[in-house]
């Protein structure tokens, strides 16, 4: 609910408008999980070898916002599934997770947070 506010609050940030992503917010008892990927990976399946991601509509498709308000809402989350070059470069850049933290599937970069 307080991941909800702050996107709802957050129209204006940043400059870049041209990058989207996806985010979801996901409410499970007391816990928010933020699901986000870049805006062209939506429905795909990527894999290699016994690996697999499914970025479902399901679980990423929520709102389609810039780049910029999708950090905003991570800055302020215990938990996320972040999924794409874009989320993952700018997550990066604002200290959010560390590269070492990132795993490759099929060169798609994944990185998740669970933190309380």
């Amino acid at each position: 609910m307080v991941l909800e506010k702050k996107l709802k609050k957050n129209k204006k940030i940043g400059t870049d408008y041209s990058m989207k992503v996806y985010l979801k917010v996901h409410n499970n008892d007391e816990n928010e999980t933020i699901a986000c990927c870049d805006e062209e990976l939506l429905n795909q399946v990527f894999r290699e070898g016994n690996l697999k991601i499914e970025i479902s509509n399901q679980f990423f498709g929520g709102k389609l916002i810039n780049l910029e308000v999708a950090i905003e809402v991570l800055k302020v989350a215990s938990f996320f599934n972040i999924v794409g070059e874009k989320i993952i470069e700018k997550a990066i850049n604002c200290n959010l997770l560390s590269r070492e933290s990132v795993k490759l599937i099929s060169g798609v970069p994944m990185a998740i947070k669970m933190m309380c």
